[in-house]
């Protein structure tokens, strides 16, 4: 996979910066008893320091294309990484459960800037000709950073404490505003519209309060909970608020009239489908490991790096897969492997041999790696230039919704089986039932695919013979 040194240079500031917003999403989840433990706090407050993360990421990132259309992409991007390591230094050095609290917040927020534009910068900078070889490197962050974050979160929890799970960024963070503002192409004057207020604080009040009663749900089981009705109901009334908002605003936010291609439409449905896949069952496996095997955080994460291997694979492939298939039967492919490398998990046992699940997540991993470079593919191929920023915030908010709505819901079917479980063989079960679940979501989120391909077909038509996508 070639590519010019303007653009390697591109690729490498960029998705270095988006794995490390990735990553800390995920690598806090196993140090969550530890930070508990050396603050003197409940579990349930140790809790906050994920769900401050992902609601001040929620609520941000709606802003992150208009931020990046004032200020500029590489101002922006440098900024937020900054800010990302500002945070990350301040939780590292925090004395309470609060500051802790609070200053993952700021974290959160950075990252929903950072990762977004990083992806704008790096699509522009492809161009249509190498799309989806550039989708092909920018999909590892999503991908991989779920995965490895609890390895990376185990070995540094181990061995030199929970303060380097966020001080590790600190000299990764400063190095890369430094590669951004010395490799970047620098920011040419694009102009911004007007903020949209009223449209920003819909969309992030609506995602921050879906986010928030998702999350609770997924804690509580109950969607009558006085924790999750109230705010989950809120949040989708705003975000139909919102909707309404910005299709009758001359600037909105977010021009939510690119949904009416029905090449791009299409695409975000995917990727929307995509997102409920692949962030949602994240969560299951590693809970199997430490619940019914007993295994460790580092163990834990060691057990899950065959899944990357599979992943590592696919994202190699990914733009020949669509160059030969085209991105829709490229993503029906990849969905199709991913359903079927779930059903070993769906029949998994208290005894299940680690090689077995190794190699079902191999598998499993080349399915969700050669899913996500078709659909992102098609996305940005279906939007012209100009509305590449607007593209990117979509795809991200579609992303993070999903994956909320499916970590929920699989996290209310583990806990509902795991309360009737008396034994080791019953309680690797109730993940077996999970899994089901994810099966059954796969195969829904197979459905998009085949818009993507009738869409791909009719836009086709007028012309004798199709470019191929490199």
């Amino acid at each position: 996979m070639s590519f010019p040194p303007h653009l390697r240079r591109v690729l490498l500031v960029t998705t270095l910066g988006s794995f490390l917003a990735f990553l800390d999403s995920s690598i806090v989840t196993v140090a969550l008893h530890s930070l508990s433990d050396n603050f003197d706090a409940s579990l349930t407050t140790g809790q906050w320091t994920i769900t401050a993360y992902l609601l001040a990421l929620a609520a941000v990132l709606p802003l992150s294309g208009w931020a990046a259309s004032r200020f500029g992409p590489r101002r922006t991007y440098a900024t937020s990484v900054a800010a990302f390591v500002l945070g990350s230094l301040a939780c590292g050095m925090a004395t309470s459960m609060g500051q802790l609290i609070a200053f993952r917040a700021v974290q959160g927020a950075a990252a929903a800037v950072a990762a977004p534009v990083a992806q704008m910068i790096a699509v522009r900078a492809a161009g249509p000709e190498r799309m989806a070889k550039v989708m092909s490197v920018t999909g590892v962050p999503t991908v991989l950073a779920p995965i490895l974050g609890p390895t990376v979160g185990g070995l540094l929890l181990e061995h030199a404490g929970w303060r380097w799970i966020f001080l590790v960024n600190v000299p990764i963070g400063a190095l890369i505003v430094v590669l951004a503002v010395r490799l970047l192409p620098p920011d040419e004057a694009e102009g911004a519209d007007r903020l949209d207020v009223p449209g920003l604080a819909l969309l992030a009040l609506g995602c921050v309060g879906l986010t928030y009663g998702l999350t609770k749900l997924g804690e509580e089981g109950s969607v009558t909970s006085p924790s999750v009705l109230p705010w989950t109901l809120a949040g989708v009334v705003l975000l139909g608020g919102f909707i309404g908002h910005a299709l009758l605003a001359r600037t909105p936010l977010l021009d939510l009239r690119l949904l009416r291609r029905p090449h791009y439409s299409a695409a975000a449905l995917a990727n929307f489908c995509l997102g409920a896949t692949l962030f949602g069952s994240v969560i299951l496996m590693p809970l199997y490991l430490q619940t019914v095997r007993h295994e460790d955080a580092v163990a834990t994460g060691l057990l899950l790096i065959p899944q990357s291997v599979g992943v590592a694979i696919a994202v190699g492939l990914g733009s020949r897969l669509v160059a030969a298939l085209g991105s829709g039967r490229a993503a029906l492919l990849g969905g199709l492997v991913s359903v079927v490398a779930t059903v070993p998990f769906a029949l998994i046992g208290a005894h299940t041999s680690y090689w077995q699940l190794g190699a079902a997540m191999v598998v499993r991993g080349f399915g969700v790696g050669a899913t996500i470079v078709p659909i992102t593919t098609a996305a940005y191929q279906a939007v012209p230039a100009t509305a590449i920023s607007d593209a990117t915030v979509q795809l991200n908010v579609l992303q993070r919704i999903a994956g909320s709505l499916s970590t929920a819901l699989f996290a209310v079917v583990l806990q509902n089986e795991l309360d009737r479980a008396t034994t080791p063989a019953a309680a690797a079960a109730g993940f077996g039932t999970a899994f089901w679940w994810v099966i059954v979501v796969g195969l829904g989120a197979t459905a998009p695919t085949l818009l993507l391909i009738v869409a791909e077909r009719r836009a086709q038509r007028p012309h004798e013979q199709p470019t191929p996508v490199t």
